[in-house]
């Protein structure tokens, strides 16, 4: 085994020893907050690490500091780089698990690469031997890759611009990709960054899961129209939320802060099962739009328990996203509302089967002959106070100034996009680091890539 320990200047926490001026809540509260940072920045350096070296592709421990976890909120941005992470690697070279110390008394973090693909966060408190399969496999399964598709004399400047702050204060764009008719016609990356290089989608992978949905309809195993299978009982008020309710983000179930951020599965280390399905109704299903984490979770539940014998894994390589990684919780549920880790050219493809309708290039249809109107259709609750309209797991362009009514997009924290563009058959990729606080103009980029493919 080979060991590296990233050192910092910090002292490690005291927990027998809190500061006087704290009530027992805010001490317990800083003490959580801890356990939430060590386990953040666990899974950032094993998934970043491993997911890029899976591809043939690399990422260094400074990169990931410098990208990956600054920025973040509060208050696990002040505490992550107070924290010694300890990177472990097989004799091979292969990423074992990344462990951070976080307090007295406490076992480290742990975030264990599994030979599943992609890293798994075991839970606070969690011993180094709950974890009993981490990949062994090679380091590095390279894959020839075609050539970056530099933009020419219209798109050079946009690019350009996108590298920059042009399209918002502060924002911090790491990679570019414009398809049009199924062609790249431009492609740029940050220093460090490569088309190998994955990055995690956030909240993209909601509309990752609302296709896979897709795909499961397609072959006759779910409807949309059917119970989520949410709730215990017979008669249960619960078991009115449909699929449908689900994707749209309607089921009228309760979250405790707005966008549902549900910490204590992405880093606290609990699983799907016990954090997102049993939340109680506060209206009527399909009556209220609320941007839920959990609604998607638990779409992709009722699916798993439809689909037995298909994986989100044999999905992605018929698509050809080869260099996307479906994560899961550490009892094997997929994470399918934020945590994928893929490149920006594999998100152009996922683009690209909506743009051909959910027809493989072999002439196989995979998704349903209406799914895109389908997830592209504001036939749900709509989200008040926000510039974009809402779909099916997808975001709606339909009321930005300029953009063509039938735009639709992908969404994900920290700047991710993928912006679909049927009636110009264009698909657009933007990838990004943004700090809390900024927002790249999404809207404003798309317009100007539209108006550079007329010139």
């Amino acid at each position: 085994m080979i060991r590296t320990t990233i050192a910092v200047a910090a002292v490690l926490f005291l927990a027998a020893s809190p500061a006087t001026a704290q009530s027992q809540q805010e001490q317990l509260d800083s003490r959580y907050d801890r356990a939430l940072a060590a386990g953040y920045k666990a899974l950032f350096l094993c998934s970043a690490l491993a997911n890029s070296e899976r591809n043939g592709s690399s990422r260094t421990v400074e990169s990931i500091e410098q990208w990956e976890l600054t920025g973040i909120q509060e208050p696990l941005n002040s505490i992550v780089p107070e924290l010694n992470a300890t990177i472990e690697r097989h004799e091979n070279g292969t990423m074992e698990r990344v462990s951070v110390d976080w307090a007295d008394g406490m076992p480290p973090r742990f975030a264990v690469h599994i030979e599943t693909g992609g890293c798994s966060l075991t839970p606070i408190g969690g011993v180094r031997s709950m974890y009993g399969r981490p990949a062994a496999e090679p380091a590095s399964r390279k894959r020839e890759m075609a050539p970056i598709a530099a933009p020419g004399p219209r798109f050079a400047p946009l690019v350009a611009n996108a590298l920059s702050t042009e399209y918002g204060e502060g924002v911090r764009t790491t990679a570019v990709y414009i398809t049009h008719k199924g062609r790249p016609v431009a492609e740029a990356y940050a220093a460090g960054f490569d088309p190998g290089t994955p990055q995690r989608t956030w909240s993209v992978a909601k509309s990752l899961a609302a296709t896979l949905v897709g795909a499961t309809v397609e072959r006759g195993e779910l409807t949309v129209e059917e119970s989520a299978f949410l709730g215990f009982r017979r008669g249960e008020p619960r078991k009115a939320i449909t699929i449908d309710h689900l994707l749209r983000m309607a089921s009228g179930r309760y979250s405790d802060t707005p966008g549902n951020r549900t910490d204590p599965l992405y880093w606290g280390g609990g699983s799907v099962l016990e954090t997102a399905l049993k939340w109680p109704l506060v209206h009527q299903p399909g009556s209220v739009f609320r941007y839920a984490n959990n609604d998607t979770l638990a779409a992709t539940q009722a699916m798993a328990r439809a689909s037995r014998d298909h994986s989100p894994e044999d999905f992605l390589l018929r698509v050809g996203m080869t260099h996307t990684v479906p994560e899961t919780d550490w009892r094997a549920q997929y994470v399918l509302s934020s945590q994928v880790w893929s490149t920006a050219r594999d998100l152009a493809k996922l683009g690209q089967l909506y743009l051909d309708g959910g027809v493989l290039p072999d002439g196989t249809r995979i998704l349903p002959e209406n799914w895109t109107e389908y997830v592209s259709a504001p036939s749900g609750p709509q989200p008040v106070g926000r510039p974009f309209g809402y779909g099916a797991g997808f975001w709606l362009l339909n009321t930005s100034q300029g953009v063509p009514a039938d735009a639709f997009a992908a969404f994900g924290n920290r700047g991710q996009y993928v912006v679909i563009v049927p009636s110009r058959e264009v698909v657009i990729v933007r990838r990004g680091e943004d700090m809390v606080g900024t927002r790249f103009d999404i809207a404003a980029f798309t317009r100007d890539v539209l108006a550079a493919l007329e010139e």
